[in-house]
């Protein structure tokens, strides 16, 4: 959520300058003879384990050099460089609206050919094309890793009070009602970040929102008034379980006070854990996913795609040298390097050793149990986090029926082209809606 780039206005210029431009990458060969293959991935925070990667791949292999970047604000760099048409041979992204847009504008390649994807799991390719504005023949990017969303719980204070993990949405209130009982705190937020609004509200959605709504809405086939009343109803009943006035407070006032003890439970992802044990190291965390249905077996895991691979079209004559980097970065050692130093989610099937906060959540990515987050298809220019921020400060009567008719107006207004090109697309392809297609 956080690193979503900010604006993508000018990707459609870009994507038309990439269909007529030659693609020569960085540079294809070097002084001995190598081919080059440069790779620019989004996450700055795991630098040193791909530094550690490239090092290793270089020491093993003499007829390809790797070449990874990490800035820190790579996706502002890409479009900087893609109107250079000075390309990197593959690029390390997140599952979210940039690569929806990327697809739009023929700027990737098929990669159905990779023998890879044969050992990913099927959620997060299903994620993957649940992401293509309209559905498309091929595969575009090959998941590596993922992160998860839910409730982290101080499992030491559970211990102690003989507290169950729930498995509904009624024995969640129960759980609440029964620490409120006891004189704790059950939730913290941090809602004065607007962003920290998506982490509920995602992992709410999962379990009682369709998971392509927003491409139903696209096709005029469903509204957000209907399909996300439960989400926005369930997200505002945690309010009576929180702080007072959790606008007041900001994303690291939310993960302090959780590392302090003064909640029991904070609804986030699995990124805050590194944040809370800066304040607390001994702090014995686990998680559990957000049981928003009363029927346990329709919860699901918020994970999304955090960091997946996708080719730059036009690469064709290097696919060998490419295909060879993305086998060297799948395999079980290299991931596990990844996992260690970025506590991630693996999104290639085995048995890999995961961190022990994420023990509870066990269960369902080795059950490939997951949807995606649902934010990941929302525009920018929209500022749901916002949106959402505004709703739940609002007391009124009739606050939730504002804030969905305001969602669907605002869809409408800011996805007006996309709506316009997807409702074209299904009126001269019909059987794509009956096909399981967006």
């Amino acid at each position: 959520m956080k690193s979503r780039m900010k604006t993508v206005g000018s990707i459609l210029l870009i994507g038309a300058m990439f269909s007529t431009a030659l693609l020569s990458g960085c540079s294809t060969e070097t002084a001995s003879g190598k081919t080059v293959i440069e790779i620019v991935q989004y996450k700055p925070e795991a630098v040193k384990a791909f530094e550690a990667l490239e090092e290793k791949f270089n020491a093993t292999h003499d007829n390809i050099e790797l070449v990874i970047d990490s800035p820190n604000d790579a996706m502002t760099i890409l479009k900087t460089r893609f109107v250079r048409e000075d390309y990197p041979e593959i690029i390390g992204i997140g599952g979210d609206i940039n690569y929806s847009n990327f697809l739009d504008a023929e700027m990737l390649m098929d990669i159905s050919d990779f023998e890879g994807l044969s050992n990913i799991k099927d959620s997060y390719l299903k994620i993957n094309k649940q992401l293509e504005f309209i559905p498309l023949d091929g595969i575009y990017a090959v998941p590596y890793m993922a992160n998860a969303a839910g409730v982290l719980y101080n499992k030491d204070i559970f211990n102690e009070n003989g507290w169950k993990i729930p498995e509904t949405l009624d024995e969640f209130y129960k759980l609440c009602e029964d620490i409120q009982k006891k004189g704790m705190q059950p939730l913290y937020f941090g809602f004065r970040d607007t962003w920290t609004t998506l982490a509920p509200w995602n992992a709410i959605a999962v379990d009682v929102a369709d998971a392509e709504i927003c491409s139903q809405v696209n096709a005029g086939l469903a509204t957000f008034s209907e399909g996300y009343r439960p989400v926005a109803e369930i997200t505002k009943s945690l309010l009576k379980y929180a702080q007072p006035d959790p606008v007041a407070y900001s994303y690291n006032d939310a993960c302090t006070a959780f590392a302090r003890g003064e909640s029991v439970m904070y609804v986030i992802g699995s990124y805050a854990v590194p944040q809370i044990k800066s304040v607390n190291p001994d702090i014995n965390i686990d998680s559990f996913v957000f049981p928003a249905s009363n029927n346990k077996e329709e919860n699901v895991l918020n994970s999304g795609n955090d960091l997946q691979w996708s080719v730059m079209a036009g690469n064709e004559d290097k696919k060998e040298a490419i295909y060879e980097v993305l086998n060297f970065l799948y395999e079980d050692e290299n991931i596990q390097t990844y996992l260690d130093d970025q506590s991630a989610v693996p999104c290639k099937k085995g048995d890999f050793e995961l961190p022990s906060m994420l023990d509870g959540m066990k269960p369902y990515i080795e059950n490939d149990k997951m949807a995606d987050y649902q934010d990941h298809h929302y525009p920018a220019e929209m500022a749901v986090d916002a949106m959402i921020q505004t709703y739940l400060v609002d007391n009124s009567e009739n606050a939730t029926d504002t804030f969905l008719t305001k969602f669907d107006a605002d869809w409408a207004r800011y996805n007006r082209d996309l709506i316009a090109k997807v409702q074209k697309f299904y009126s001269e392809h019909p059987e794509k809606l009956t096909e399981g297609g967006e």
